[in-house]
């Protein structure tokens, strides 16, 4: 595997217009795993809200329990 540095120094390497399309690609792939991320955590918290684990709660009772 390739260090931090080697692969930055790799990108430097590349053109310019090459460069920013990998950022695109790289934005987008991660804004795609944050989503998945959600959309399981989404399908997990409803699962427990459906088997009575959790229940609904106001924002301020969320506030409350954090910083007991």
């Amino acid at each position: 595997m390739k260090s931090y540095g080697q692969v930055l120094d790799s990108i430097e390497a590349l053109p310019d217009e090459q460069q920013e399309s990998l950022v695109d690609t790289v934005r987008k792939r991660l804004a795609e795993r944050r989503r998945a991320a959600l959309v399981k955590s989404i399908g997990e918290a409803r699962k427990e809200f459906k088997s009575g684990k959790i229940r609904p709660a106001t924002a301020a009772e969320i506030m409350r329990k954090v910083r007991a």
